[in-house]
């Protein structure tokens, strides 16, 4: 019982806090780092394994039953599910892929504003371990094993303010990094490709346009950045008013 308490006033410890621009440098980091067509290539697994992630958990929650999770070197993903072919449950599921990583950023971004960087860090260890029980190819394994290997290492042996840093930097990518596939997304159909897309399923599923759902991804994720932005940065009014009164 002493080392679960312990672990778990560890886990729920608040950090320190951050100047307001180490926080904005660390949005500006991860802002550079989804729109670097080099860097994205790479980081935007993590965004793909949490829109997997999203399939698989609404399609759970709604009653499907979850075949399982791939990952792809192309970053892309599919997620398989047995169930109803029509209903609300495949509709939720269909939903849930373009809107998570940025529900995923907003939630950080909350837990990062209360200072529980390193309860942030353990939870996402924690939805890790589940997608891992989930993937399904050898890709997938590896992509899941190297971001739970980072985020271990940050937790277990990087320092406080180092932490704090680092869940910055994940929250904020989420957040931008939950975006750029919407408009990717919208790109490709426009061109005339991503038949098979979440929106063109959803039209099917639905009768709404395939653009229509496009856009409430959209919507969502500017939302979410929108309300990120307000937990990560509270004080960014405040600094640019005093930087302004110093002019």
């Amino acid at each position: 019982m002493t080392v679960l308490a312990h672990l778990w006033d560890r886990l729920t410890a608040t950090g320190p806090v951050l100047a307001t621009w180490i926080v904005a440098l660390t949005a500006a980091c991860a802002l550079v780092t989804v729109l670097s067509q080099r860097a994205w290539h790479v980081s935007r697994n993590v965004v793909t394994l949490a829109h997997e992630g999203g399939h698989a958990v609404v399609s759970v929650a709604t009653g499907r039953k979850l075949d399982g999770i791939r990952l792809h070197s192309d970053t892309s993903g599919v997620t398989s599910s047995r169930g109803r072919t029509s209903g609300a449950g495949l509709i939720l599921t269909t939903a849930a892929g373009y809107v998570t990583p940025s529900l995923l950023g907003a939630g950080a971004a909350w837990l990062l504003a209360a200072r529980h960087a390193t309860f942030l860090l353990w939870l996402v260890l924690l939805l890790l371990a589940a997608a891992f029980i989930a993937i399904r190819n050898a890709y997938g394994v590896v992509a899941v094993l190297a971001t739970a290997a980072v985020v271990l290492g940050v937790s277990r042996f990087a320092s406080a303010e180092a932490q704090e840093v680092f869940a910055y930097l994940f929250a904020w990518f989420l957040l931008f990094g939950g975006i750029r596939p919407v408009f990717e997304l919208q790109s490709r159909r426009r061109r005339g490709g991503s038949l098979a897309s979440d929106a063109d399923q959803l039209a099917l599923l639905t009768g709404v346009p395939g653009g229509a759902w496009v856009f409430l991804f959209a919507v969502v994720s500017v939302m979410a950045l929108v309300a990120g932005s307000y937990w990560l940065l509270p004080g960014l009014s405040h600094w640019i008013l005093a930087a302004r009164g110093q002019q």
